[in-house]
């Protein structure tokens, strides 16, 4: 299976339509159906690495000041418990606990996997991100991970690589800030050049990376995403673009046959 960043940005995508959401829908269709969806979203974060065993894991709608129409919505998939089980045993250190009931699906996974699979049929899980360890773990986590790939696990990182909730500018709908462009690309260069070591250790060396990543949250799904991909993966950017200045809407794939 192919691997997938989404940059997930404003859970309205959830339930408009724009350039953004069109993308997601055709992204569905042009993917490898998966057996099971693996999300590590940017707004699961715990104390220890975790993933979804639940045989329907609820929809979690953490977010405020929203209309109703977007609490009114379900994602329904199935969970995987024997999935959850297997890839328990893929890691020793991190130990990988079961959730049974905490969690479930939140709109890092259910935001983009609605205009990506909205028949909700194919079981989806979620791993948390363990906030206490560095970037380097979650990369090799990732790494460990890889072998999901090949049984037909879509492995699926939600998060934003710019991603400043408190510089939102709403005057900049479309466009980015300047330090926000300027570390939107060197993440895109480094990602050209295979440069996975400085996106892993040098992301909050400059202004405005400090900037673009002022925790890393939105970021370390990234981080996954690269840990899981092959050296002969073909890398194509499906999107990119800003969102109120601070949040960078940029998605890439590794290995999707274009």
């Amino acid at each position: 299976m192919p691997l997938v960043f989404l940059g997930h940005g404003n859970p309205m995508n959830a339930i408009e339509e724009n350039n953004f959401t069109q993308m997601l829908t055709s992204l569905g269709h042009e993917l490898p159906r998966p057996k099971a969806i693996l999300c590590i979203s940017a707004h699961w974060l715990s104390a220890g690495t975790w993933v979804t065993h639940m045989q329907s894991p609820k929809t979690i709608h953490d977010f405020y000041g929203f209309p109703q129409e977007l609490f009114d919505v379900q994602y329904p998939a199935p969970g995987d418990p024997q999935m959850a089980e297997y890839i328990q045993t893929l890691s020793k250190s991190p130990k990988i606990q079961a959730d049974d009931s905490a969690w479930g699906l939140d709109h890092g996974t259910w935001a983009v996997l609605r205009k990506m699979y909205p028949e909700a049929q194919i079981p989806v899980l979620q791993l948390s991100i363990d906030m206490s360890e560095p970037a380097s773990f979650h990369f090799e986590l990732g790494r460990t991970l890889r072998s999901l790939r090949e049984r037909g696990v879509l492995i699926v990182g939600s998060g934003n690589i710019v991603h400043n909730l408190r510089r939102v500018d709403w005057g900049h709908s479309q466009k980015g800030f300047d330090w926000a462009i300027e570390f939107d690309e060197w993440v895109k260069g480094r990602l050209e050049q295979r440069d996975f070591k400085a996106l892993v250790e040098d992301f909050q060396k400059t202004k405005a990376g400090q900037w673009s990543v002022p925790t890393p949250d939105h970021y370390l799904p990234l981080l996954y995403v690269l840990g899981a991909a092959d050296e002969k993966d073909l890398l194509n950017f499906e999107f990119e673009g800003y969102d109120m200045g601070s949040i960078s809407m940029r998605c890439l794939s590794f290995g999707k046959q274009v």
